[in-house]
């Protein structure tokens, strides 16, 4: 097998309308211009830009462990201790900082810690052959119990400025925070490292099939423990970026991140068994998922509603792009049972949808 070939490129019989118009991509802008359009009319303060930029630093560190978790899945592999990285480099800093040591220092002395974790975890996972799953869920217990043995439950504050600058921030007329300036940076470099270089093409050949990459002279091994290791750099970063928008660290600091960062991966249409996926798709998904929560924040949503809505999304990016491949291969068939299936879950989702909303009303007349 060649690595060229496994960028997964659709074939032949997949290049018709329904593959051009049915792809995920496509469905996430439609879905964004929907949501979007919805929210402007329900709220006047949805599109105030001063609203959308500050919204969007809520997201930036997902998104930055999200890049690299592009990579992970694409390779069919998880990374559960991304935000438990993010917990321990903070705190490591922070007790650094408390210390006495400069903060740019202690900054520096935290990347390094970052990439030590996650070459860790890549290093059990490519050269010993452990599941990933088994790695890093051991290793997401470590890393948060290391974060609690520097700071126990007190927190390092009083960052100078020329730090929290790095999260607080904003540059030019309109306001553009730092933190999202960054993201955009990171979020070229890994895009053209997955889509325009040797690197990703040997990731899509990994998550393809490991074996054929391994006979056809992809060094496997290398190549997972550069990509953990790289999302350990980048749970370190966005370890950084969340200390300087709160100014201050907490050992429980990202805690149930990583939840988030595997949802806007998977939903962005990267495949869970490995080989398929865009980093446009994820940056979409990031996007939508950031523009349902703002929306239906201004609206005072429940929590539960909020989390029932990404749950059904992220059902949907798992079970509609199959549909999608059957129905472009001409392979789809409606039966009564799976009509009548279909129906039922519709019916059950907009009840559920309806007792919250109804709830929700109470709450707020009471």
């Amino acid at each position: 097998m060649s690595i060229e070939s496994a960028n997964t490129k659709p074939t032949s019989g997949e290049r018709g309308w329904s593959h051009k118009i049915l792809r995920w991509e496509t469905l996430l802008i439609a879905l964004i211009l929907i949501v979007g359009f919805a929210n402007s009319q329900l709220s006047p303060y949805f599109l105030r830009t001063d609203n959308l930029l500050r919204a969007s630093r809520d997201y930036v560190e997902i998104g930055l462990m999200m890049l690299t978790m592009v990579f992970v899945i694409i390779t069919a592999g998880i990374d559960l201790a991304v935000a438990s990285t993010l917990g321990m480099t903070a705190s490591f800093m922070g007790w650094l900082f408390n210390a006495g040591v400069n903060i740019w220092v202690a900054a520096a002395a935290a990347l390094v810690l970052g990439v030590v974790a996650g070459g860790f975890n890549g290093y059990l996972i490519a050269r010993i052959k452990l599941p990933p799953l088994v790695v890093t869920l051991g290793t997401f217990a470590l890393y948060r119990g290391i974060a609690y043995s520097l700071l126990q439950d007190n927190a390092a504050r009083g960052y100078p400025a020329s730090f929290t600058w790095l999260g607080q921030g904003r540059v030019g007329s309109m306001g553009i925070p730092v933190p999202l300036i960054l993201f955009a940076i990171m979020a070229v470099i890994f895009g053209l490292l997955l889509h325009k270089t040797a690197f990703g093409r040997m990731t899509y050949a990994i998550g393809n099939n490991e074996e054929a990459s391994r006979y056809a002279g992809v060094p496997v091994a290398r190549v997972k423990w550069t990509i953990y290791t790289l999302s350990g750099l980048m749970g370190a970063v966005a370890g950084l970026v969340l200390a300087a928008r709160f100014g201050s660290t907490r050992p429980d600091i990202g805690t149930g991140l990583e939840l988030d960062v595997i949802t806007a991966t998977v939903l962005g249409g990267v495949s869970i068994s490995g080989g398929s996926g865009t980093m446009i798709g994820a940056l979409l998904s990031l996007l939508l998922i950031g523009e349902l929560k703002f929306g239906m924040g201004l609206l005072n949503v429940q929590g539960q509603v909020q989390g029932i809505v990404i749950g059904v999304l992220l059902i949907a990016a798992i079970l509609l792009p199959n549909l999608i491949r059957q129905f472009g291969k001409r392979q789809m068939r409606v039966t009564t049972g799976g009509l009548i299936a279909g129906v039922v879950c519709l019916a059950a989702f907009a009840g559920f949808a309806w007792f919250f909303l109804y709830t929700q009303a109470l709450f707020l007349a009471s």
